[in-house]
């Protein structure tokens, strides 16, 4: 007598609506294509500049067209969530220990934002902001 085995179905490309916590696993995920493409466009940026100043200018024309905005925008916003939920997941993914306990993971993630907002602030010195 043969047995028929457990066969599992699962959706290739849509088990993470399943849970909310997949779905914001996956989110996270793909806001790293965002990351990646303004990577991409900052060394386009590195490549013009070093080909002279015409090429420098075009580059900067090209920034400023809508499409090039709605695309930063939309890079910014999902390197913060990506940051955020980075640094929300570091008190799991390098717990501290001291002596025998272990540091609060609040801390853990507030210390990573308040580093982010003193780095973000020296960023904007230095560029003439304040």
């Amino acid at each position: 007598m043969s047995r028929k085995p457990l066969v599992r179905e699962v959706p290739p490309t849509t088990w993470y609506f399943r849970h909310p916590r997949y779905l914001r696993y996956m989110s996270r995920e793909v806001t790293s294509i965002f990351v990646g493409a303004y990577c991409v466009l900052l060394v386009v940026g590195l490549q013009s500049l070093s080909s002279g100043e015409a090429a420098w200018e075009d580059f900067l024309m090209a920034l400023r067209s809508p499409a090039s905005i709605a695309f930063q925008f939309l890079a910014l916003i999902a390197t913060v969530y990506h940051a955020a939920t980075w640094f929300n997941a570091t008190q799991k993914a390098m717990p501290l220990q001291i002596g025998e306990d272990f540091v609060a993971g609040n801390i853990i993630s507030g210390a990573h934002y308040v580093a982010w907002a003193v780095l973000s602030v020296g960023v904007l010195i230095i560029a003439g902001v304040f």
